[in-house]
């Protein structure tokens, strides 16, 4: 009976369904005779509905059912690894490995957690070591690129192990795709675009290809190419997500804001907290002067800043920022930013919210109150942002930012935040210029092209331990600044839990 529920719980994840997963496993799964395969398929029940913490406890009761279990510790690896647990899931994943399931799936946990260790040169043995088994791994071959381009800011760094991979399967979409990324996070728009035309010359039947090849048209743009490569995406999978937003941006790049703001309807009545479609269809609002975007626009009561409270244990502020300060900077050790993020010009250290270090959780738990407050300031109301108001919240994401002179945060917004923020650590030069407003946080510049251009409607000067909290559905950046010195920022998500 077991094994038949088991493989029912699988097959409930596999489409889609892991809610029912949960719901059928649940009473079994609690029970302190339950075997290693149904501990397994509940925690992966578990990851699938977001409750990565909770899933853990059930991966580490089924190695303790099934020591010997090689796939019971390669979950448990992955589940470490999804927390950042490095050292652990390293171990896990070695386990795993000794036990005789030396996949390349294995050897991505291991190199990510080699990564989190700062451990880069073995990072990318485990890396190739996949690639070695599986040559066009898509999650490998994107791991190593990034990995080598953040320890260098070296394209053809980055892009040697691809280069070889096109030259070798030519037809093969898959590197060219991450090849195009590459080179658009390293500020070469044309070689992406010419990477993702000779991709969809090849392979015009690949939806993913053709998402790229469109954003890759519009960063150079080409906006009626844009149009027409998102038209025929969305025509391909017009219920798809990805297809409605890249067709979404291309209509607001050809000035068509009324079916933008129609289609992003659309995709917010099948995902109503999609950050992503708010913003599109805010976007499309300001453009047709609809004032039911005016709730969004209203930026004296959507961003908040204030001074950070004192960490307890601490004589002030000064000395608390002082030591956090030279903590970040010691882990800031690389020598760019990673791909598909906002950061250009920079460094970034990820999944600080789930960091064990003192220091940071002392930041967090001082973050956590004026997160309250902001909260509680911003009052009640049937918008699609007070109505996830609530005092019973989580941090979803932390991390540190290192910018260099010139360095910037491109507009972007968090698809799947609630409330973003922005720390202001350590600040070079001067940031007061009220004319140039160099290194402000910015908000309302769209981070995609629009007809008319839109420019920035609100802005915050930085300035040391202020904290300034906002909406995640907010388009929002960074000026360039120029000076010798580095500005560094810790900024984190929250969400309703």
């Amino acid at each position: 009976m077991i094994d038949s529920l088991t493989n029912q719980a699988w097959t409930l994840i596999d489409t889609g369904r892991a809610a029912d997963a949960l719901r059928l496993t649940t009473a079994h799964a609690l029970s302190p005779q339950a075997p290693a395969g149904l501990l397994m398929a509940h925690a992966a029940a578990l990851k699938a509905v977001g409750r990565p913490d909770d899933a853990l406890t059930f991966n580490r009761r089924a190695v303790a059912r099934a020591p010997g279990d090689r796939f019971a510790w390669y979950n448990l690896a992955a589940t470490l690894g999804d927390l950042t647990l490095n050292a652990e899931a390293e171990e896990a994943a070695r386990k795993t490995i000794a036990l005789g399931l030396d996949v390349p799936e294995v050897r991505l946990v291991l190199g990510k957690a080699l990564q989190g260790l700062r451990r880069y040169d073995e990072a990318e043995q485990a890396f190739e070591a996949a690639l070695a088994a599986r040559p066009l791994d898509a999650a490998a071959h994107l791991e190593l690129a990034q990995l080598r381009w953040m320890r260098t800011g070296q394209t053809e760094k980055a892009l040697a192990r691809l280069d070889q991979a096109i030259a070798r399967h030519p037809n093969e979409t898959g590197p060219r795709l991450i090849r195009g990324a590459v080179l658009t996070f390293a500020g070469d728009h044309a070689g992406a675009d010419a990477t993702l035309e000779d991709a969809l010359a090849r392979a015009p039947e690949d939806l993913l290809v053709r998402i790229a090849a469109a954003r890759a048209a519009g960063a150079q743009g080409d906006r009626a190419r844009m149009l027409s490569h998102a038209r025929e995406a969305h025509r391909r999978a017009p219920a798809a997500s990805e297809t409605r937003s890249v067709l979404c941006e291309a209509l607001l790049a050809n000035g068509e804001a009324d079916a933008a703001a129609r289609l992003a309807e659309d995709m917010i009545a099948a995902a109503p907290d999609d950050q992503y479609a708010l913003v599109l269809r805010n976007t499309a609002w300001r453009i047709l002067d609809d004032p039911r975007g005016d709730v969004f626009r209203d930026h004296a009561a959507l961003v908040r800043t204030e001074r950070l409270d004192t960490p307890e244990g601490w004589p002030n502020l000064d000395a608390f920022l002082d030591a956090l300060r030279e903590r970040l900077l010691e882990m800031h050790d690389l020598e760019t930013h990673p791909l598909h993020q906002s950061l250009r010009g920079g460094t970034q250290i990820p999944s600080l919210d789930r960091s064990q270090d003192p220091l940071v959780r002392a930041f967090f738990a001082s973050a956590r109150k004026s997160v309250a407050r902001y909260i509680e300031a911003l009052g009640p109301g049937e918008d699609p942002i007070r109505r996830r108001r609530t005092q019973d919240f989580a941090f979803a994401g932390g991390w540190s930012v290192r910018l260099k002179s010139e360095g910037f945060h491109a507009d972007h917004v968090h698809p799947r935040g609630w409330i973003s923020s922005a720390f202001y650590l350590d600040l070079p030069g001067r940031f007061d210029d009220e004319t140039t407003r160099a290194g402000w946080l910015r908000f309302g510049r769209p981070g995609c092209l629009t007809e008319p251009a839109l420019e920035a409607e609100h802005f915050v000067k930085p300035e040391r331990g202020t904290l300034a909290l906002f909406p995640s559905c907010l388009w929002h950046g960074t000026r360039p600044f120029s000076d010798a010195g580095h500005r560094l920022t810790v900024a984190f998500d929250v969400v309703p839990r």
